[in-house]
């Protein structure tokens, strides 16, 4: 795909996007009025999600990183060469504890940090700063545009997905409307969604957890940028988490007004200016069956939505990370293209698996249900019982 094409559009397709997303944006009345701090925070990560591309874009090309990036990628050829077994062993070993992953995350999120030291630490403060400001706006409908680091046609995708989201949580903040009218909106808005503007729009199908976990930039953000990394998905964290504790106390009143706890818990994985906590952020990424089996159970279609563009989000990340790369822009394009087209679906079962295997655990944890450890240590027969439960109750 040729990233002029895009580049040339820019103008008309900056024009007409921002109007849209400026309506969507202006359109979160419900959310303000009944959660005006979430309104905030989701504002401001849209903000801080572009500067933080732009902020790793920075640290990749500054020649006193050379040496630590050449480490990097050193080690990012290292792993890409080993099976996924022979990693998550080799990281078991090293760390002496069960879970790989686990291990490989509070090593990462709590531990000496990554290849680029205190020049992610400074980055780190700074995107935690920008989290707890607001925006107007025109700031948050141009966030990806402004992005040096992100080609047109990305940042025109991940604006217009961004819109959906929004309505999609403006639907489920209005106290007015019943259950079931909420769920006919929101197929109304994916609906809309997929019509509105084509070629900015993820597809509707689950896409294959391959083409972000298998790429040949895979792990690059999670393992150059560890703190990042864990802000990132922190934030993906709380929009899922947070809108799960909506919908469920809206389906059972037992568990209203649990917004709150979710907000602590994000408070609590975002620890210190530099991100060091007690509470790790996730070290997988967040997806909808995990995090809000109610809006999978309840609207399928958007919770595919938001797990690919969650997906893409990290694939771009992965490649912007990347060290020493020469077609850093045609290979992001080349993402968007894969999650905007037909091809590389997932089946059902597949996708809620992928999404699962994980571990609710590692992926930061349940909207407002307790999990003190990962899940991922017991048996097969418990797991099943875990998902089971996951899928049929509040969580």
């Amino acid at each position: 795909m040729n990233s002029k094409r895009f580049t040339a559009l820019k103008p008309a397709l900056g024009l007409a996007l921002g109007a849209s997303l400026s309506a969507g944006v202006l359109a979160q009345s419900n959310l303000e009025n009944e959660y005006p701090e979430l309104a905030q925070l989701y504002d401001s990560f849209y903000v801080t999600h572009a500067a933080a591309m732009d902020a790793i874009a920075g640290i990749n090309a500054d020649p006193a990183t050379a040496q630590a990036r050449e480490g990097l990628r050193d080690n990012l050829e290292m792993m890409a060469g080993m099976s996924h077994m022979e990693m998550m062993s080799m990281m078991s070993v090293q760390a002496g504890e069960e879970d790989a992953h686990a291990a490989m995350g509070h090593s990462m999120n709590t531990g000496m940090g990554g290849p680029f030291g205190e020049r992610e630490a400074e980055a780190r403060v700074n995107l935690g700063r920008m989290i707890r400001a607001e925006y107007s706006a025109a700031e948050v409908s141009t966030a990806y545009r402004s992005s040096s680091a992100l080609p047109t046609h990305a940042a025109m995708t991940l604006e217009y997905g961004r819109q959906f989201e929004s309505n999609l949580w403006n639907i489920w903040a209005d106290a007015d409307m019943s259950i079931s009218a909420k769920v006919t909106a929101s197929n109304q808005a994916v609906a809309d969604y997929a019509s509105g503007d084509e070629m900015h729009a993820v597809s509707l199908e689950p896409k294959s957890a391959a083409l972000y976990l298998d790429s040949p930039y895979a792990d690059a953000l999670q393992t150059g940028f560890p703190r990042i990394s864990g802000l990132l998905w922190s934030n993906q964290w709380l929009q899922l988490a947070s809108l799960e504790a909506i919908i469920v106390g809206q389906v059972d009143p037992q568990f209203a007004n649990r917004v709150d706890v979710t907000l602590e818990r994000y408070n609590n994985k975002l620890g210190s200016d530099t991100g060091m906590s007690m509470f790790p952020p996730p070290t997988e990424m967040p997806s909808a069956p995990a995090i809000s089996p109610q809006l999978y159970s309840l609207v399928p279609q958007a919770a595919i939505i938001i797990d690919n563009l969650n997906m893409m989000e990290t694939a771009i990340a992965d490649i912007i990370a990347y060290p020493n790369l020469d077609n850093r822009e045609d290979a992001i394009i080349e993402v968007v293209e894969q999650f905007t087209s037909d091809a590389n679906n997932a089946d059902d079962m597949d996708y809620l698996l992928s999404a699962l295997r994980g571990g609710i655990f590692n992926q930061g944890g349940p909207a407002i249900g307790e999990l003190s450890g990962s899940e991922r240590n017991r048996s097969r027969e418990m797991m099943d019982m875990v998902h089971t439960m996951i899928m049929s109750s509040p969580q």
